[in-house]
């Protein structure tokens, strides 16, 4: 069996707080969200619209709505598993930022007081 199409969804990790663990989750739909937009953005401007029933100021108008609305809709459903690979590396982040950090190494005294220059 291949688990190159296995789906693993995101777990809290046990150090973070369910707040703060959806808090992240939505960041990361949303950001999701914001590439969807521009991916469907540029599709539908691509899309080719002359013709009898086409064209105009309204049209151009709403179709920058059109493309708004597909992406919220597809990160809103799942999109396309990079809200997940943003959630990790937020995570990763967030642990980072709040492990502790080892004490700076004090200066050796021999060495600040000038004993080994010549």
């Amino acid at each position: 069996m291949s688990t190159a199409n296995t789906y693993y969804p995101v777990q809290k990790p046990h150090n973070m707080t369910n707040a703060q663990f959806v808090s992240l989750k939505e960041k990361a739909t949303e950001l999701e969200g914001v590439f969807l937009n521009t991916l469907m953005s540029e599709m539908v401007k691509a899309s080719d619209t002359e013709g009898m029933f086409g064209g105009g100021y309204a049209e151009e108008t709403w179709r920058g709505m059109l493309g708004e609305e597909y992406a919220n809709n597809m990160a809103g459903n799942g999109g396309i598993g990079l809200a997940d690979d943003i959630l990790r590396d937020l995570i990763l982040s967030q642990q980072s930022i709040n492990a502790p950090r080892p004490a700076a190494a004090q200066p050796n005294p021999a060495y600040v007081s000038g004993a080994y220059q010549q």
